[in-house]
């Protein structure tokens, strides 16, 4: 078994097993969701520092345009003088991308749990103090099939992401604003982004679909909650 499937896709394949077999109903799908809660809990000091990180960069926004327009023909002090605002405020502008950066490894590996480890064969990957349930159910919440497509939910987490796009954006144009190079480039992903994501999705299992949903509405209220704590 390779690397990948010991550190990721085993333990989290596990852990969801587990989850499936304590939570009423043996539901997998509630399974998911309350993985979802825990996954995003452990990250949330970091996810709350990048959002903060985030609004601080939105507030220098103003001075970062001083910057350019005063260092336009000198690209190499333009960048020594942004990184150095950053540093003077202790930002590190690619800590926005972490967060992502780390729930694309979770998703491949919930991927694999939905393709591979819905199948009986692999309840063989258990760990010993993890109760072999027999089989799971694929039926959640009494009409979804978590191991099946099901478009209308890739339509939901489309609209999900776009009301958390928006709400981002609203909640950065507050803090200070944005650039006017980054505003287009604000405004296209706000649309591309959920477009991707229900594009995606269309032909994803629901249950990886079923993480994705309740990812992001947990996200919408991180968001709140990091830029209140911050105010």
């Amino acid at each position: 078994m390779s690397i990948f499937n010991e550190l990721l896709f085993r333990p989290l394949f596990n852990i969801t097993v587990f989850l499936y077999n304590i939570l009423p109903w043996n539901d997998f799908g509630l399974a998911i969701v309350v993985l979802t809660v825990l996954i995003k809990l452990v990250f949330l000091p970091l996810t709350v520092k990048s959002i903060r990180s985030q609004k601080k960069l939105s507030q220098l926004n103003p001075k970062i345009s001083e910057i350019k327009e005063k260092y336009k023909k000198d690209a190499k002090m333009q960048s020594e003088m942004t990184l150095a605002l950053y540093r003077e405020n202790g930002i590190n502008p690619l800590a926005g991308c972490l967060p992502l950066l780390i729930q694309i490894p979770i998703l491949i590996g919930l991927y694999q749990a939905f393709i591979v480890g819905l199948k009986p064969e692999s309840l063989g990957m258990l760990y010993s103090f993890v109760k072999d349930p027999g089989f799971i159910n694929q039926t959640s919440f009494w009409f979804i099939n978590i191991g099946s497509k099901m478009p209308v939910l890739a339509i939901i987490a489309g609209g999900l992401q776009f009301v958390q796009s928006k709400k981002n954006s609203a909640q950065m144009q507050a803090a200070g604003g944005a650039a006017p190079s980054m505003k287009a480039l604000n405004s296209q992903m706000l649309y591309f982004f959920p477009i991707m994501v229900v594009v995606i999705g269309w032909n994803l299992p629901a249950g990886l679909l079923l993480y994705w949903l309740s990812t992001t509405i947990f996200s919408i209220v991180e968001q709140k909650y990091a830029h209140r704590i911050n105010d």
